[in-house]
């Protein structure tokens, strides 16, 4: 079955129907990954948003029980050149077309995605239509011009009620703005006792936690939309030590009085070259975010850079001068890409029972 693309500019791009039939809009961004198809169709950062992947064959390797960043996934829609009718590989237990069908995200393949990448590195990300081809084009435009993109996203994503994942070390609470799993995973993998918390948690009802540190997730969506975590980290920031990931990177300094902009395009892909300043070493990451830390606006913050990407000079970490906090832009528990930032996990360890030692000889 014939499908269509059709962009806010009036670009159209006709291809083959895969995943659910229906219809859907979002606004359309790509990713550089080469594999890692299942976290980023999982990660919950990616809500309201239709996934172009730049690595021209999709699906080879099919679905499996393991790899998934969150139980429902949020994505719109997904643009392929090429999607795999016959995966093969010995975790497979489906294809990815099923999975699409099941969970009713409509996808695209067949398009020229090297044209409508380059596309959108030349204009920036915009809306778009995933629809059948006999559908009148000016109609569909006009109602795509005219519909607002939603910002409720972190609402829509983030865990209801709070819950426990036991350990027997650190007590973390991590805020849900959208967290991907393997976050969690990293925090089980230490042994610590984890609370994950709705992203509208107060700050007195994270005391009554008694934590010996806060880990705020990654998101989707603009971090201005989220007023609830910047008041949260507000009147908690010096009184526990953070540790910010991705759109908690982007609160946190929101929280310090910084400010943040929508990027022309964004960093999505799994292999995003970062400088630590403090020690001149450079990671590849994993990245998927929109929006940035002004660069300009950190004067009187209390905020140092300490990682910045390589690609444009954009702020991917900061420290606190004052206080025990840090955050990066990047992912640090990759899922999918390489784990050379791992180590931040410890580093937050660190952190906590330096705070810890300091309380106790305070």
């Amino acid at each position: 079955m014939r499908r269509m693309l059709l962009l806010e500019d009036g670009t159209v791009f006709n291809g083959e129907a895969f995943g659910a039939d229906v219809n859907t809009y979002g606004e359309v961004v790509f990713n550089t990954s080469m594999t890692g198809y299942q976290e980023i169709l999982s990660d919950p950062s990616y809500c309201g948003q239709i996934i172009t992947f730049t690595y021209p064959l999709i699906g080879n390797y099919g679905i499996n029980r393991d790899d998934f960043e969150s139980i429902t996934p949020y994505i719109k829609g997904m643009i392929v050149r090429e999607v795999a009718d016959f995966p093969s590989n010995w975790r497979n237990e489906l294809p990815l077309d099923t999975l699409l069908k099941q969970r009713g995200i409509p996808g695209i393949s067949g398009i020229d995605t090297r044209k409508l990448t380059r596309k959108i590195r030349e204009y920036g990300t915009m809306k778009g239509i995933i629809c059948p081809v006999d559908i009148n084009i000016h109609e569909a435009l006009q109602t795509l011009i005219a519909t607002e993109l939603p910002t409720d996203q972190v609402k829509t994503v983030s865990t209801k009620t709070s819950y426990p994942s036991p350990g027997r070390g650190k007590r973390v609470i991590l805020v849900d703005f959208g967290m991907k799993h393997g976050i969690l995973r990293e925090l089980n993998r230490r042994n610590c006792d984890v609370i994950v918390v709705p992203y509208n948690t107060t700050a007195e009802e994270i005391r009554q936690l008694h934590p010996d540190g806060i880990m705020l997730s990654n998101g989707p969506g603009d971090p201005k939309d989220v007023q609830e975590g910047i008041n949260m980290i507000q009147e908690l920031l010096g009184e526990i030590p953070l540790f910010g990931i991705c759109l908690g990177h982007q609160l946190f300094a929101l929280a310090c009085g910084a400010d943040t902009y929508k990027m022309k395009f964004g960093h999505r892909g799994a292999n995003q070259p970062v400088k630590d300043l403090r020690t001149g070493k450079v990671a590849l990451t994993s990245q998927n975010h929109g929006f940035s830390v002004d660069q300009d606006s950190l004067e009187g913050t209390g905020l140092e850079v300490t990682h910045i990407a390589l690609n444009d000079q954009s702020i991917e970490g900061l420290t606190h001068t004052k206080y025990p906090a840090f955050t990066v832009q990047y992912h640090p528990e990759a899922s999918p890409g390489p784990e050379d930032a791992n180590t931040l996990f410890n580093d937050f360890l660190d952190l906590m029972e330096e705070n810890r030692k300091e309380k106790t000889h305070a």
